[in-house]
């Protein structure tokens, strides 16, 4: 089975309690995320493994939504919540790995808290990359290898585990990745002794 498929498997399983499960996380761990990512957000907006659309009720107004993600279970779940809010997106199955988007396609694309778990996260990048406009906005959040050597071991050992079983990484980090791609930073912080890190950066 390929890491893409094992991740399907993964988040498929979690989506009926994801929403239950998170809304700790966010309240003392992600805080103010999510809020981050909507002050910023313009235009034509792609949110790259949108889950169950927790974002979605934080864009602005007159922003353009859409979204994809790899579970169809966790799919459902953002259509549900785009329908209950009574906000228009399009919302498809797919691959971040290789976007089904035209180049030059969105103002903004949002990457929150997935690229921890995303198989190839220097080619989730690229793709974000591709489909942005010249100058356009990626918004990254996500947790990442503590600056506190103690946390960063206790992540290093969780990972032992979680890398196996649901693939996910908690000493990744993705901004040397986004300069990588191409990208300027525009403003970057590290929160929660350094283990989460919001990325603002531009397309040049």
């Amino acid at each position: 089975m390929s890491a893409t498929d094992k991740a399907r498997q993964v988040w498929d399983r979690a989506a009926p309690a994801y929403d239950r499960q998170i809304v700790f996380l966010e309240r003392v761990w992600f805080t103010g995320g999510r809020e981050w990512i909507g002050e910023r957000a313009r235009g034509r907006v792609l949110d790259v493994a949108v889950g169950t659309g927790r974002n979605l009720p934080f864009y602005p107004a007159g922003a353009t939504i859409s979204g994809i993600e790899l579970s169809p279970v966790m799919l459902a779940h953002a259509r549900r919540r785009a329908a209950e809010l009574g906000r228009p997106a399009d919302l498809r199955e797919g691959d971040a790995e290789s976007l089904p988007y035209d180049d030059d396609s969105f103002d903004t694309v949002v990457c929150a808290l997935s690229l921890c778990t995303i198989p190839d996260p220097r080619a989730a990048v690229a793709e974000m990359h591709r489909v942005l406009v010249p100058g356009g906005r990626l918004l990254l959040v996500d947790h990442i290898g503590s600056s506190w050597p103690p946390i960063r071991a206790a992540q290093w050992l969780l990972e032992r585990v979680t890398i196996a079983t649901a693939g996910e990484h908690f000493t990744r980090r993705q901004r040397s990745v986004v300069a990588a791609a191409g990208f300027e930073i525009v403003e970057s912080e590290r929160l929660k002794a350094g283990s989460m890190e919001r990325i603002h950066a531009a397309k040049v």
